[in-house]
């Protein structure tokens, strides 16, 4: 049998109808968390070589 896996937001059982979130809420919270730059990968910083170039 499969670990049952949990919501990444608040550690619940995932629901079906909001997988990978256990709720609205969570997948809301998550969302908003995209939209003001909450998440990031790692790298170098970005650049702008069309700026550069005009």
């Amino acid at each position: 049998m499969a670990p049952l896996r949990k919501c990444p937001i608040c550690g619940k059982p995932r629901s079906t109808q909001h997988s990978p979130f256990c709720s609205t809420r969570c997948r809301d919270r998550d969302l908003v968390r995209w939209l003001d730059d909450g998440y990031a990968l790692p790298g170098p910083p970005a650049t702008n070589d069309d700026e550069a170039q005009a």
